[in-house]
């Protein structure tokens, strides 16, 4: 395992996770509302609810892709790119249009880590991820050395779940973050989108190239 691979992983997982936490959603919704209601600390545990809820999702969605051909893994790759890049053009609208989403008016008041999983297993966006960028990104760094797959998940999951749990926590001290500030994560949550769905299209025919 070379130091560029690990960088590679580190920098899928870690830009997805972190660009998917900040995006308004319904399990953001779900855990902002929570701390309206219950307090930060007492919604702090829910940051871990990706954990319990891709497990299934994982499995289903890699259970899939490891029985298609190598060159399918590639083009869901490149699909996958122009996914993140229709993901960022559809941030950059939210932004310039001034559109955030007021977490008082989404959903459910959560209460436990287990009812915040269940929102995240029924949200498509999972699926989606798993399919399209994840799944893929997984079985290619499994191919290339088990510890390369597991950078990719440790980058991922510590990422996604340190900027919930940093999300409810700026939630929780300033109550609700101000329009401004939002409306700059989403622009920020745009951007590092743009950049990996351009990575993901750029690696993908490099590797359809060199074959």
């Amino acid at each position: 395992m070379s130091d560029i691979q690990v960088l590679e992983y580190i920098f899928i997982g870690g830009g997805f996770a972190f660009a998917a936490a900040i995006q308004p959603g319904p399990l953001q919704a779900f855990l902002l509302s929570s701390v309206a209601q219950n307090g930060w600390k007492r919604t702090l545990p829910a940051s871990f609810s990706p954990l319990l809820s891709d497990g299934p999702i994982a499995l289903l969605v890699l259970f899939v892709l490891n029985r298609i051909p190598e060159g399918m893994n590639w083009a869901l790759r490149t699909a996958g790119g122009l996914f993140l890049i229709y993901l960022a053009w559809r941030s950059y609208r939210r932004w310039r249009h001034q559109a955030v989403i007021d977490p008082e008016t989404n959903g459910p008041s959560p209460r436990t880590l287990i009812q915040a999983a269940m929102v995240n297993i029924l949200n498509p966006n999972p699926y989606l991820g798993w399919s399209l960028v994840l799944g893929p990104a997984f079985l290619d760094a499994w191919h290339q050395g088990r510890a390369n797959a597991v950078v990719l998940l440790i980058a991922f999951y510590a990422t996604m779940i340190l900027a919930l749990a940093c999300t409810i926590i700026l939630f929780g001290a300033t109550r609700f973050l101000g329009p401004r500030r939002r409306r700059a994560l989403i622009l920020v949550s745009a951007v590092t989108l743009a950049g990996l769905g351009i990575y993901q299209i750029a690696a993908s025919i490099v590797k359809i190239w060199a074959r």
